[in-house]
């Protein structure tokens, strides 16, 4: 179970810093001058906070893979991650729209492999967790 929660962490890190790249790939200078400021500020800001908690998160498994299945609180909290990632792999599919990826090559490949990211995670985090 340890060797996924390392596998886990590196990835939550490559995600976190995945990141960086969204203002440039979504256009966001031009896209966001649409949006009022306080709506501008919110898609930057929370978009920086879901970075951290995710890099933060990938720390957590790389370096406390033992405690998170050992102790209670470890189970808790990878009870807690379990469903985090269930409910991001339900938006994969419910709350996106399918026209943002079918017939895309670069996006469907993406939609899967995020898809498959998340299911990973969920499975690891619920037998973790139980």
């Amino acid at each position: 179970m340890i060797i996924h929660f390392r596998v886990i962490g590196l990835l939550l890190i490559l995600l976190a810093g995945s990141h960086v790249v969204f203002p440039w790939f979504f256009s966001w200078k031009e896209e966001l001058k649409r949006l009022s400021l306080i709506n501008r500020q919110i898609m930057t800001i929370h978009t920086f906070f879901i970075a951290l908690v995710v890099l933060l998160l990938g720390i957590l498994c790389l370096s406390s893979g033992e405690e998170l299945v050992h102790t209670v609180l470890g189970r808790r909290l990878c009870l807690g991650m379990g469903v985090f990632w269930v409910l991001r792999l339900i938006i994969q599919f419910f709350g996106y729209s399918p026209a943002l990826w079918k017939g895309k090559r670069f996006e469907t490949i993406m939609h899967v492999l995020f898809a498959i990211l998340f299911s990973y995670m969920s499975i690891v985090f619920f037998v973790a967790g139980g």
